[in-house]
């Protein structure tokens, strides 16, 4: 299971940071057209997906022994999204014993 979960984040690591390259070299991110920002859907996948960076930091608070770590995790989660937390995954991971399995990865260190 840890073998998956390590091939799946270094995945999604790498899709990201592709995706956005390739989205920085078509696009200013400051230029997006302000029908695209009024649009009910892109305001409810942008809802969508802080929502889901919330839960996330909710469990890296829970692991995350200082508040500086917290701190800085939260900046990174807000401002690199799944990038961020793709990286927190592969650290944890990465931290594992031999034998560990997904419920020590859940666990705090």
């Amino acid at each position: 299971m840890i073998v998956i979960l390590r091939i799946l984040y270094a995945a999604i690591f790498a899709v990201m940071i592709a995706v956005t390259a390739w989205a920085a070299t078509q696009e200013n991110i400051l230029k997006i057209p302000p029908v695209v920002l009024n649009d009910a859907w892109f305001k409810a996948t942008l809802f969508d997906a802080y929502f889901a960076f919330l839960s996330f930091y909710l469990w890296v608070c829970y692991r995350e022994k200082t508040n500086l770590w917290r701190i800085f995790w939260f900046f990174a989660i807000v401002f690199l999204g799944n990038i961020a937390m793709s990286v927190y995954v592969l650290i944890a991971l990465h931290r594992l014993k031999p034998g560990d399995g997904a419920a020590q990865l859940f666990a705090r260190p």
